[in-house]
């Protein structure tokens, strides 16, 4: 965890649009390792996001994050849905949006 505290804001979004991105592809792997990497990958993504409050990103990315906020939440809540293509669309898009306004963060 220290590491982690040690990032700034956008260097913790960037890294939780990676492991998004990692996750949105195994999670279309039927491979039970890969779903275990999976579950450690979510659980990086939920600390990434504890450190960081809203108040620690700029007024222009608020919107962004308070919008990847509730989505993580459902994703999490999704995790083990039948259409996991669905899911990993999700992740993938999210993945995508926050590298791209991360410099914002």
């Amino acid at each position: 965890m220290d590491y982690i505290n040690k990032l700034t804001p956008n260097e913790k979004i960037l890294d939780i649009s990676v492991n998004l991105a990692r996750v949105s592809d195994w999670i279309l792997v039927d491979n039970e390792s890969k779903q275990r990497r999976v579950d450690q990958f979510l659980d990086e993504t939920k600390q990434y996001m504890s450190t960081i409050a809203r108040s620690d990103v700029s007024i222009r990315f608020q919107k962004t994050f308070d919008g990847f906020v509730n989505e993580f939440k459902q994703l999490l809540k999704d995790r083990h849905q039948e259409d996991k293509y669905d899911w990993a669309e999700r992740a993938l898009t999210w993945a995508n949006i926050l590298q791209h306004r991360a410099k914002y963060a």
